[in-house]
């Protein structure tokens, strides 16, 4: 690492940490010649990931793009601060574990819908009625008839 200083390319490191999200490492350093510090910080170098759309067409991975779209479905729910983001998070980091470079765009809303079912589940179905085109009323009951049936899941005021 060259100090920003003085250009020598030695240093030593005085302290890491890691980011609040796990996605790289912070380190102090001070340089062996003039002694002064500087911070880097290091990420973790990711492969690109490619969706694939229906139409199957391809573009690039865009967490803020499913930020947006989450976010929509969110608008007045009472979601904690940061947890959209979190979810974002946790669905790059499954599809970079899997190693896989492309991934359906089904999948990813899929991954989204499950997430987010998790949080809210009036945004689960705005979202499910985006992501999955809804245009008729009978389409937005199948879906709450789902929850309605799911033991864990209490829906007042449904059938």
């Amino acid at each position: 690492m060259n100090c920003p200083f003085c250009g020598f390319n030695e240093s030593k490191v005085i302290d890491s940490r890691a980011p609040a999200d796990g996605s790289g490492i912070k380190r102090r350093r001070e340089c062996l010649k003039c002694a002064r510090r500087f911070s880097t910080c290091e990420n973790i170098e990711t492969l690109p990931l490619i969706v694939v759309k229906s139409d199957k067409s391809r573009e690039p991975f865009n967490g803020e793009k499913l930020l947006r779209g989450l976010m929509r479905a969110c608008e007045n729910r009472p979601i904690e601060d940061g947890a959209l983001e979190k979810l974002v998070f946790e669905i790059q980091s499954e599809i970079q574990n899997k190693f896989i470079r492309e991934i359906p765009s089904f999948e990813l809303g899929e991954m989204a819908m499950k997430k987010l079912k998790d949080i809210d589940l009036v945004a689960y179905v705005r979202f499910a009625s985006v992501y999955q085109k809804f245009s008729t009323l009978e389409q937005f009951m199948e879906i709450l008839d789902l929850l309605h049936g799911d033991e864990k899941i209490k829906l007042p005021g449904l059938r």
